[in-house]
C-alpha cells in the first residue's frame, strides 16, 4: 500500500550498501521506519530526505514493518541544526528523546507539531536550555508521566510551600515531604514556569527570557523527573553534559536581558 505523510527525521541509520533507514515522526501515521535506497550515494536525489532533522513529505510503499520510499520532497531542511557544535547537540537530544521515549501509540499530530516547533525555535536562536525543558514536558506528557504541579501529589493540598518530588509524583506539601527525602526546593518562579510549560504550544512560542538560576533549577527538576519515570540512557544527553561543562570552564557569560524568574512574550498555551 502507498502512504503519503509529512514527517521529521528523528533517526537516520546506514543500511546495506548506499542505503539509509530513517525513523520519522509523522503528523498522521505516528512513528514510521522507511528505507531510502541510494541515500548515501553522492548524486542521490533523495539524500536530503535521509538527513537528521529534515522535515519533508514522504511517499512510501509498506507491506511489513518497514516502508520503502517511492518519492519525497523536503519542506524544511533545518540546515542550521546540522552546522557547528551546539545546535546539532541540542537538536540531537530532542530527536533521540522523541525516538526513545515515545511509543507508536503515543506519537501523533500534537507531538509532531511540538517537535517541529522545538526545532524551529532552536534554528531561530531561541534559548535552547528553555526550549528543551518545554519539549521535555511535552515528551513526558505524551508518555503519560506528567508531574502533579498544582496540588500535593500525595494528599491533594493546594496551599503551602511545595517541594518537587520525582519519586512521589510531583509537588509535595510540608506534611508529605517525608515521602521523598530527595525532593527539590524550587523557586516560586520555577514552579510557575513548570506549570506554564505544561500548557505552552511550542509551535506558537514567542520570545523568552529566563534567569540563569531558574534555568538550572528547571534542568535539575526535569532531569530528575525523566530519570525517575523514563530511565533512559541517551548518548546525546551525555554529549550535552560534556558540552555544558566545557562552556562553564570557559566562563561563558550569561545572556543579556535576563530578568528575575523569567518572561514569555505572548505565549500561546495549548487550548
Amino acid at each position: 500500500m502507498l502512504y503519503r505523510v509529512e514527517g521529521i527525521v528523528i533517526r537516520s541509520t546506514d543500511y546495506g550498501e548506499g542505503n539509509k533507514i530513517v525513523n520519522l515522526l509523522t503528523e498522521s501515521a505516528g512513528k514510521q521506519g522507511v528505507v531510502i535506497r541510494g541515500a548515501r550515494k553522492p548524486k542521490s536525489r533523495y539524500g536530503a530526505l535521509a538527513q537528521l532533522f529534515t522535515y519533508g513529505e514522504y511517499s512510501y510503499y509498506k507491506s511489513g514493518s518497514l516502508g520503502t520510499l517511492n518519492s519525497g520532497e523536503v519542506i524544511e531542511p533545518f540546515r542550521a541544526l546540522r552546522e557547528g557544535l551546539e545546535l546539532p547537540a541540542y537538536a540531537s537530544y530532542a530527536a533521540e528523546l522523541t525516538d526513545r521515549a515515545v511509543g507508536e501509540e503515543e506519537a501523533g499530530a500534537f507531538l509532531f507539531r511540538q517537535l517541529k516547533g522545538c526545532l524551529a525555535a532552536l534554528a531561530e536562536g531561541k534559548d535552547p536550555s528553555v526550549i528543551l525543558r518545554i519539549y521535555e514536558m511535552k515528551i513526558v506528557g505524551a508518555a503519560g508521566y506528567l508531574p502533579v504541579l498544582d496540588e500535593c501529589a500525595n494528599c491533594g493540598r493546594t496551599e503551602g510551600e511545595f517541594r518537587f518530588g520525582a519519586l512521589a509524583g510531583g509537588a509535595l506539601c510540608p506534611n508529605c515531604r517525608h515521602r521523598d527525602p530527595a525532593a527539590l526546593e524550587l523557586e516560586e518562579a520555577v514552579w510557575k514556569l513548570l506549570r506554564l510549560f505544561v500548557r505552552l504550544d511550542l509551535s506558537r512560542l514567542g520570545s523568552i527570557s529566563v534567569k540563569e538560576s531558574s534555568k538550572r533549577q528547571l534542568q535539575l527538576a526535569m532531569r530528575r523527573w525523566i530519570d525517575t519515570h523514563l530511565g533512559l540512557q541517551l548518548k546525546s544527553r551525555h554529549f550535552l553534559d560534556q558540552l555544558e561543562r566545557y562552556g562553564e570552564l570557559l566562563g561563558r557569560p550569561q545572556e543579556s536581558g535576563e530578568r528575575e524568574g523569567g518572561s514569555f512574550d505572548n505565549p500561546d498555551p495549548v487550548g
